[in-house]
């Protein structure tokens, strides 16, 4: 037990303000993206290449910070050519009238050819048609051949000189203008937060009879020429959106749906709109992973994937940089600054995030929130500042403001409500560690776990998975049990036995192979008829070679066992046994620390499935000898017996 407890100091974890401290008022006034260098060079190269299909997925968390990147790599770009723009109309189509002319101008010419438009209608609503004929011809020497504007103004002049267009039809000739870049020149970002067939693509208004006139164009016209940053999850949510958006990618067409006061059902579809646009989706991975599974296109058009990790290593220019963030959201918000032991404590919470000593979260709006809320609570104690006892405040009062259903548990616990034993030994019965979530909160709780053993051919039975409640990953992690028996023990004999497994007093689905380990302790235990301590919870996962390998979550895990225990008393005797691998995860609160630097609870960081059984037992495991034997009164030797009797016993009866 004494190799595998952790010592008080290995626990210690801390941030040196030496780092930042000296260093903050500079960062504070850079505001350049952090932690996401692969992201930003995706981004960079992906928003430059203005190529067809070099459109974007944006993968990663939300608060991460994703569009803040997008504003920031779209402002480092350089100024376009103007040649490269584009103003966009739309037209009478004198073939087909439902079915508006897109016309793609010169970029800053728009108004211009709208107000020339403007004069020649009103040259015929003045019965003047040989001037608007001349004054079509004049925008014609100034158009260039074969552009949509040559073709238009050709079919305009033909309507005139054949009588087709009457004084009283005189707007046909005049064009609606829905974006020109005359007053910026510049690439346009357009951020769609609200996806919809008439915000994307526009809709009719009532406004003029002719259809033209009436369009009102949607971001998707806004953004030609430049980026349309949608949010994917809303897009896929709208039937038909995803397809019509792809329609527009690949042949510029659009589909304008009429205002709700037309006939239902009825849509104007402009010509295709020749001009580029570069969409970027955001979303999350699993997003991303399903388009890619059930769309063949999607590839195609989003040849560029940027992805946002969730974390970053907490290097100095990373550590100076996250100071910095907070720091300038301190400024905009008008808080009271944040000492550098409030840094260094915000840094901390930063890592435990990340789940990882030397890592920090790339999620910066979690430390946006944190600091809002130990503003408050600073203000409330009538503080001049932020300090580590101000975020920790914060921290403290978060628990508890989202721990009802954690209370309501351990209630149970303490009542006898829930029965759990935290104290004694007791055969093939264990206290796992599991993770319940409720929106934002998260915390970890026991959970009992018991195996029945009996003489049979069964193998394990999953009683959570024979009931419905077991998802597959649970189901494999139990599967890897029999195979670790069998490879330990049932070497020259079958493995013939039933153990049913069960969670006692669990009725919503187990998945997750982080308990397989507890699991296991408890089923050897069943099997050899040998007492575990109650006092001792278990997180871990194990695989077939009886290696325990890291779980998520340990921190939520350990500290969860740990109130319980100091709600119902500690002994000097409770711990948890965790992966020595999630040893440079740990970051625990500070009373935990202080009971363990007391001797009041105990951590044990174990390698192999024969570790934890002697903490357990406190009885030898015991190695196979060069005879292939165990010694005598040890855990696998008892165990290795206890199954060769089962075999006995379940062989039938000659």
């Amino acid at each position: 037990m004494e190799k595998n407890e952790v010592k008080s100091e290995q626990l210690e974890f801390s941030y040196d303000e030496s780092i930042f401290s000296t260093q903050r008022k500079d960062a504070a006034q850079n505001n350049k993206f952090i932690g996401q260098p692969r992201a930003i060079d995706a981004l960079k190269m992906g928003m430059s290449l203005m190529a067809r299909n070099y459109n974007i997925f944006l993968s990663g968390d939300p608060g991460s910070g994703r569009h803040e990147a997008i504003r920031q790599v779209a402002a480092s770009l350089p100024s376009p050519d103007p040649a490269t723009l584009h103003d966009i109309a739309f037209a009478f189509n004198f073939i087909k009238p439902q079915s508006p002319l897109s016309l793609v101008l010169e970029s800053g010419t728009g108004p211009s050819v709208a107000r020339t438009m403007d004069e020649i209608s009103t040259l015929i609503r003045n019965t003047k048609p040989e001037e608007a004929i001349s004054a079509i011809e004049e925008l014609q020497k100034q158009t260039s051949t074969g552009s949509d504007l040559a073709a238009f103004l050709q079919s305009a002049s033909k309507a005139i000189q054949h009588g087709e267009v009457k004084p009283l039809e005189a707007d046909r000739i005049r064009i609606n203008l829905v974006c020109s870049k005359a007053i910026s020149p510049v690439r346009p970002l357009v951020f769609e937060s609200h996806p919809t067939q008439a915000n994307l693509f526009g809709q009719v208004s009532d406004e003029s009879p002719l259809v033209h006139m009436s369009l009102c164009p949607g971001s998707v016209v806004d953004a030609i020429d430049g980026f349309l940053a949608i949010d994917a999850e809303q897009l896929l949510s709208q039937a038909g959106l995803w397809d019509n958006l792809k329609k527009f990618l690949d042949f510029g067409t659009i589909l304008i749906h009429r205002s709700i006061s037309s006939p239902e059902g009825f849509i104007i579809k402009p010509t295709a709109i020749h001009a580029p646009l570069k969409v970027i989706l955001i979303g999350t991975d699993a997003i991303y992973d399903k388009l890619c599974e059930i769309d063949e296109s999607f590839l195609d058009l989003f040849n560029i994937s940027a992805e946002f990790d969730f974390s970053m290593p907490a290097t100095p220019d990373n550590i100076i940089a996250t100071a910095g963030y907070i720091d300038r959201t301190v400024r905009s918000d008008s808080l009271l600054q944040v000492t550098d032991d409030g840094i260094a404590r915000l840094l901390f919470y930063s890592s435990w995030y990340a789940e990882l000593r030397g890592e920090l979260t790339t999620k910066l709006s979690f430390l946006g929130d944190l600091v809002h809320e130990a503003d408050y609570w600073a203000r409330q104690a009538s503080q001049s500042s932020i300090n580590s006892k101000s975020i920790d405040k914060a921290v403290s009062m978060r628990d508890y403001m989202n721990s009802l259903t954690e209370t309501k548990i351990n209630e149970e616990i303490t009542s006898g409500e829930m029965i759990i034993s935290l104290s004694g030994s007791k055969v093939g019965v264990i206290n796992g560690l599991a993770i319940m979530d409720r929106g934002n909160a998260s915390f970890g709780t026991p959970t009992v776990i018991s195996v029945s053993v009996a003489p049979g051919t069964e193998g394990i039975v999953n009683i959570e998975h024979e009931a419905g409640l077991s998802g597959e990953i649970h189901d494999k992690g139990l599967l890897i049990l029999e195979g670790y028996l069998r490879k330990h023990y049932a070497r020259n004999f079958p493995l013939s036995m039933y153990a049913g497994i069960c969670f006692e007093q669990s009725y919503a689905e187990v998945d997750g192979d982080s308990a397989s380990s507890a699991e296991l302790f408890a089923l050897l235990s069943a099997v050899g008829d040998i007492p575990l301590r109650q006092e001792i919870a278990v997180t871990g996962s194990v695989n077939q070679l009886g290696d325990i390998q890291p779980v998520g979550g340990i921190n939520e895990k350990i500290t969860g066992f740990y109130r319980i225990c100091r709600l119902t008393g500690l002994t000097g005797r409770q711990g948890v046994i965790i992966p020595r691998k999630n040893l440079p995860s740990l970051l625990l609160p500070s009373d935990m620390l202080s009971s363990i630097r007391e001797g009041k609870f105990h951590i044990y960081a174990i390698q192999t499935i024969d570790e934890g059984m002697e903490i357990l037992t406190n009885r030898p495991s015991g190695e196979r000898s060069v005879r292939g034997t165990f010694p005598q009164n040890t855990v696998n030797n008892i165990i290795e017996t206890h199954l060769k009797n089962l075999c006995t016993l379940s062989r039938p009866a000659s």
